[in-house]
């Protein structure tokens, strides 16, 4: 099943992830769903707060860099209630994007290596590092779960010159090849 992915706006988006357990319904059909819809929209992850569901999974699929980075390759992930434990080294930039927020692509300064812990597909334990692209992709997808998006990562200064595109995302203002669910925006009063 292909998902609509929530648009840029939506109140959803901005809530924290709870964790779940073994028996959460249906989680390998979800699974497969995330890894459809992804697909589907030419992404390298997936949070399933995106999809509109506040829960603690997201998966990545880092092989179209494979040609630039290499150890890119076959990076294909599930993430299922995980923790960021460490962030390290010096922050670096790197353009960034999400299906969240179509059309916009930034400069996001991030730190190269982090320390993540987590369950698998198969509910196996891991607390692995990952570095460079593999970490950044794990990064963005983590930030969904604490309901942030890549925009808040960037100044002020751009946020408040992108704040018209920002708006016209949130209105459906923009062409996507996939289904979007909008925000319930709130009318002005005259």
């Amino acid at each position: 099943m292909i998902f609509p992915i929530l648009a840029y706006g939506h109140q959803n988006l901005r809530k924290i992830a709870v964790d779940i357990d073994k028996d959460y319904p249906e989680l390998d059909k979800l699974i497969a769903s995330l890894h459809e819809s992804m697909y589907q929209s030419n992404g390298v992850g997936l949070a399933a707060p995106q999809i509109n569901k506040s829960i603690r999974l997201f998966i990545v699929d880092a092989t179209p860099y494979s040609d630039e980075i290499p150890e890119s390759l076959d990076f294909k992930k599930v993430f299922i209630n995980a923790k960021m434990i460490e962030e390290s080294g010096e922050e670096w930039p790197f353009n960034e994007g999400c299906l969240s927020v179509p059309g916009i692509n930034e400069d996001v300064k991030r730190q190269p290596k982090i320390k993540i812990q987590y369950y698998d597909q198969n509910w196996e334990y891991h607390e692995e590092e990952y570095e460079g692209i593999p970490a950044r992709i794990i990064q963005h997808e983590y930030d969904h779960l604490e309901g942030i998006l890549f925009v808040d990562r960037l100044s002020a200064l751009r946020r408040t010159l992108l704040k018209g595109k920002l708006m016209d995302i949130a209105k459906g203002k923009t062409e996507v090849s996939y289904r979007m669910i909008l925000p319930k925006l709130k009318k002005k009063r005259k």
